[in-house]
């Protein structure tokens, strides 16, 4: 029986793949992203799925989202909390309020809101489970980031705490904690530490890979498949978990 699966900021990246993994399993799927290109190109990838545009900073398109994704694909099974941005590089007291006000609105005060909106309907389903993405920032923090840092540091409470609220109705919730993830936005990563170190990006590449035991980029289709176990009868006995997946990275 397929599963009615919500996906935050999945038009590309992670998200895309994540959404992709459950479409290839015969779900019902509904993507929203900010980025409406991204959106389209998703539609293209995955016909089946619902697309719909949403600013994951604006509490009333939230709020017009989720209900709109519970309508469209008959209820939640699985709600993936994908949505989330880099945030500035910068140390802690020439970082911009405004910045950190942003980071954090969209990294877990919008996880919030679409959760808070999902849960009804997640208590309806037979099998709910929600899988929060958090970071390799999360475990260890970052210096000169730290907006993203506390923000995905509020993830895992936020995971932890749903996971023994929703635990009466069979709901599992459970975070992902990757590492280095190949693709743009790690790059742009790199390029601002180096802004502030003073070595390359090269060098900054190399420092991050020589702090992990396996020295290459998580594959964000790994990303994925970690997702489905997550929400399979497979991980039945799971939740409140923190799940790495970093190459077993050491330290930030």
């Amino acid at each position: 029986m397929s599963r009615r699966v919500l996906i935050t900021a999945g038009g590309a990246g992670i998200g895309f793949e994540i959404a992709s993994a459950f479409a290839a399993l015969g779900d019902k799927i509904y993507i929203c992203d900010v980025d409406t290109q991204a959106l389209a190109a998703a539609s293209r990838a995955i016909p089946d799925a619902i697309v719909k545009p949403c600013d994951m900073s604006r509490r009333a398109e939230i709020e017009r989202m989720v209900p709109d994704a519970a309508a469209s694909i008959g209820g939640i099974d699985i709600l993936v909390n994908n949505a989330g941005i880099a945030g500035p590089t910068k140390p802690t007291d020439e970082m911009p309020p405004a910045e950190w006000d942003r980071t954090l609105a969209i990294n877990i005060t919008g996880m919030f809101d679409v959760t808070r909106l999902a849960i009804p309907h997640l208590k309806k389903s037979k099998a709910g489970v929600i899988v929060n993405l958090s970071s390799i920032a999360g475990r260890f923090g970052f210096a000169n980031r730290s907006p993203y840092a506390a923000s995905k540091w509020a993830v895992i409470g936020f995971t932890k705490t749903l996971a023994i609220e929703l635990g009466e109705w069979g709901i599992r919730a459970n975070a992902i904690a990757p590492g280095a993830v190949a693709g743009d936005r790690i790059e742009r990563v790199f390029a601002g530490r180096a802004s502030i170190s003073g070595l390359s990006v090269a060098q900054e590449r190399d420092k991050a890979m020589s702090e992990q035991s396996i020295k290459q980029m998580v594959d964000p289709k790994d990303i994925a498949q970690l997702a489905v176990f997550l929400a399979s009868d497979a991980a039945k006995a799971i939740s409140g978990q923190v799940m790495p997946i970093d190459n077993d990275r050491q330290k930030a």
